[in-house]
């Protein structure tokens, strides 16, 4: 069978036709909706997939599967079958070693398949930083049981945080205060990550001035960032974000040195999320990077002529991007559901809009959980200050109910 070759984008064929390009997207959350549509408007045929039916970027895209992307066997019919040029991986849990597999044999991963490994385990990329690369992060200590979990956290000292290795979006992650809390802890990170039970990461806790993501864009001519993304987390979750994220220019200029040197690690072209603390005196410590658009950066739908997932989309072509452009200020704040609903309905969207310089993007979730993500509010403002002030009073008038 041979194996579709992949150069920088020179020309575009038609959606559906033998000349199409082809992208496979592994995971179809919201990130990947946003895109499947920028992909679209360049004319390239895309492929959703995902572990469930009806996932937001399967409504949008040419086709859609539902497989276990954690099946190897699985995932690598469904690529032999689709026979994409290009292989996104969206999302953490995938069998990234048949990817690395598949990139061995000339199937072309963005941003790279040993990218998606390192950074689908937070062992991994934490070594890789702090070990190998000699990058400034927090002390840390890993354990795969209880009683390694206890020495890890008497080590590191408390409070402390720990975290799955394999897991996102804040799953199984908590804020272990005292000896107290540590049995709550283990539990909660043994049941409420991505994979399921396994090793997981204690970290020191820190006590930072300010959390930011640095969007980094690998471009087939060279790396170029845009503005600072300032955004609280709760649990090791987006809560909102706001852009930019005022910082001292030494700041800025250690961040884009620390993701620089990370995003060079890894390689390959895309949007990289990049992870940093803000301490005083103009220290930054790398947290953690993600090779694909950023929750945070949802922000940028509203503040940039090409939003990230536009930058993300021209990246991956081989398509050059000479520079980034922000027309604003803005901010961005999750809608969550605060109960399960099978069949849920987003309420009161037309109140979001009486506000200027307000917009919404409804993700079209098929189902709701407690604290899931259904939607973000988006608003533009003088200051970020400003825009978060007008995105935090729309997201309130919202709800998720069972229609």
């Amino acid at each position: 069978m041979s194996i579709p070759s992949f150069g920088p984008l020179v020309s575009i064929g038609t959606p559906l036709k033998t000349a199409a390009t082809r992208v496979l997207l592994l995971g179809s959350g919201e990130l990947g909706k946003e895109v499947v549509i920028e992909l679209m408007r360049l004319g390239i045929e895309v492929i959703a997939c995902d572990r469930y039916a009806d996932a937001p970027a399967m409504q949008v895209a040419h086709r859609a599967h539902v497989i276990d992307m954690l099946d190897r066997t699985a995932l690598r019919q469904l690529i032999e079958r689709e026979r994409p040029h290009l292989i996104v991986p969206e999302i953490e849990a995938i069998a990234t070693q048949e990817l690395q597999a598949l990139e061995a044999e000339g199937w072309t991963v963005i941003p790279t398949a040993e990218a998606a490994r390192l950074t689908m385990d937070r062992e991994g990329i934490r070594r890789v930083a702090a070990e190998e690369l000699g990058l400034p992060t927090a002390r840390y200590r890993f354990a795969d049981d209880f009683a390694a979990f206890k020495e890890a956290c008497d080590a590191t000292g408390f409070p402390c945080v720990v975290k799955p290795v394999m897991s996102s979006s804040g799953k199984g992650q908590s804020t272990v205060r005292s000896p107290d809390d540590l049995a709550k802890a283990w539990d909660y990170s043994q049941t409420a990550g991505r994979t399921g039970a396994g090793r997981v990461i204690v970290e020191e806790f820190i006590r930072f001035e300010s959390e930011i993501t640095l969007l980094t864009v690998r471009a087939v001519n060279g790396t170029c960032f845009c503005d600072p993304v300032g955004h609280r987390q709760v649990g090791g979750d987006y809560v909102e974000s706001w852009q930019p994220h005022p910082m001292s220019v030494a700041q800025l200029a250690r961040s884009r040195e620390i993701a620089r040197v990370i995003t060079d690690r890894l390689g390959g072209r895309g949007i990289f999320g990049v992870e940093l603390f803000l301490l005083g005196d103009d220290q930054v410590l790398f947290s953690e990077v993600s090779p694909r658009p950023h929750d945070t950066g949802m922000v940028t739908m509203a503040t940039q002529p090409w939003p990230q997932f536009a930058l993300h989309a021209r990246a991956i072509l081989g398509l050059p991007i000479r520079d980034i452009a922000r027309h604003s200020a803005g901010a961005s704040v999750a809608v969550r559901a605060a109960a399960a609903c099978v069949n849920p309905v987003l309420d009161g969207v037309a109140a979001v809009f009486d506000e200027p310089g307000v917009d919404l993007r409804v993700f079209g979730k098929p189902e709701a959980r407690p604290n899931r993500r259904m939607a973000v509010v988006l608003a533009t403002g003088a200051t970020g200050e400003a825009a978060l002030h007008k995105a935090k009073a729309a997201a309130a008038r919202l709800s998720v109910k069972e229609a």
